[in-house]
């Protein structure tokens, strides 16, 4: 399934590369085909977005209702039974479906993966000639190659990190429950310290990929705040 969307990808980061590539003169230290890895990431997010806003729209519902799931819980902590059934009545008088937080996840990852293995493997998916892809600039400002890792740990490591911080703090949503709480704050420095390790090794156009791809989520998801901030100020 990765190989065939992954196909599909590569077949996109060619098509915008060929496309940047008739602008003009490629600049020395902005190659175009640093261009084409952010054009392509962000056409990557717009293809993706419906399904990233239904996510989010999900989440806030989940967090809406919580309340009431947890005083359940702990109303019938010893009946199981009817816990189950108080919850379900809940979920349908509230129209939110438990699986439809989960199944826009399920729908992205094989894509992402796709995605991730047209970045690191973009020979196979994507160039298909190996002369002409070794012939290309592949220069971004203080990087030499986008194969390579950024040598500079304060470079797209650190912005990768960073970005993730940024990303998890706009999509993190209040929560009544302390041991959520707990673990959200912790999961908001454990990922981008994961993040920041594991950039370090990553070609820097798979860092650039991640370092626009939270950019756009970010911006996504304050217009999304702001518009659902709104709609409540008006009920």
């Amino acid at each position: 399934m990765t190989a065939f969307l992954g196909n599909i990808l590569g077949a996109l980061l060619k098509f915008v590369y060929d496309t940047v590539s008739m602008i003009g003169t490629e600049p020395e230290n902005f190659s175009f085909y640093a261009m084409a890895v952010i054009v392509t990431t962000i056409v990557f997010k717009m293809i993706l977005l419906p399904i990233s806003l239904h996510q989010v729209k999900s989440s806030r519902k989940m967090s809406e209702i919580q309340p009431k799931i947890k005083e359940i819980q702990t109303k019938y902590k010893n009946d199981p039974q009817t816990m189950n059934i108080k919850m379900q009545e809940v979920y349908k008088e509230e129209k939110y479906n438990p699986a439809a937080g989960c199944l826009p996840l399920l729908i992205q990852l094989p894509i992402i993966l796709a995605f991730f293995k047209v970045m690191r493997e973009p020979t196979i998916f994507a160039f298909k000639d190996p002369v002409t892809y070794e012939a290309m600039n592949k220069a971004f400002f203080w990087i030499k190659n986008l194969e390579n890792p950024d040598p500079f740990l304060w470079g797209l490591p650190l912005l990768a990190a960073a970005t993730t911080y940024l990303q998890s703090l706009t999509m993190t949503t209040a929560s009544a429950d302390p041991q959520a709480q707990s673990t959200t704050k912790m999961m908001n420095i454990f990922l981008p310290v994961m993040i920041f390790m594991a950039a370090r090794g990553f070609s820097a156009g798979l860092a650039i990929y991640w370092v626009v791809g939270n950019i756009f989520s970010i911006i996504q998801q304050i217009i999304s705040n702001k518009s659902y901030r709104k709609i409540k100020e008006e009920n």
